[in-house]
């Protein structure tokens, strides 16, 4: 027995025998049928799939040595759209994305963009002084910068 053919056997012993026909069979004519089924088209998604639920909003956050700096990505949003809140060093922004006017659309072929209402809630990393702060809209991206709450030093305690 080949060592090839010695190895195929060992492969068919687990399998069913309908199974073991098509991955090993030689036949090299077409198939008549597909190896997958059809996949249903894709429907579009509703209006309402839309408004039920806000999108959500990537943010990038790092720190500088004396700031706290957020960046969102808002290509799109006009800054009378955006609302930026902060309370006990939770950072909230929201807002609308409008699409313009496609009310004369009657037929979608693609419809991949999220427009409607997004918000993004983040518990900030390090404490901030937030009545310093500074929020620009810029190229479609937000910043928002605070200046950050300095930390004392630990302060050696003498022992009597």
């Amino acid at each position: 027995m080949a060592r090839g053919q010695q190895r195929d056997d060992l492969l068919v012993d687990g399998l069913d025998d309908d199974l073991a026909s098509v991955l090993f069979s030689n036949n090299n004519e077409p198939e008549t049928q597909p190896t997958q089924p059809a996949m249903p088209a894709e429907q579009p998604a509703s209006d309402d799939d839309y408004n039920t639920v806000p999108g959500q909003l990537a943010v990038d956050v790092y720190e500088t040595a004396d700031q706290l700096v957020i960046k969102a990505r808002t290509a799109g949003v006009n800054k009378n759209d955006l609302d930026v809140s902060i309370a006990d060093g939770v950072l909230t922004i929201s807002g609308t994305l409008s699409s313009g006017d496609d009310t004369a659309a009657t037929k979608w072929h693609v419809q991949e963009c999220y427009w409607g209402e997004f918000s993004r809630t983040l518990v900030l990393p390090v404490q901030v002084k937030e009545d310093e702060v500074k929020a620009v809209l810029k190229d479609g991206v937000l910043t928002i910068t605070f200046n950050k709450v300095k930390q004392e030093q630990a302060h050696k305690i003498q022992i009597q």
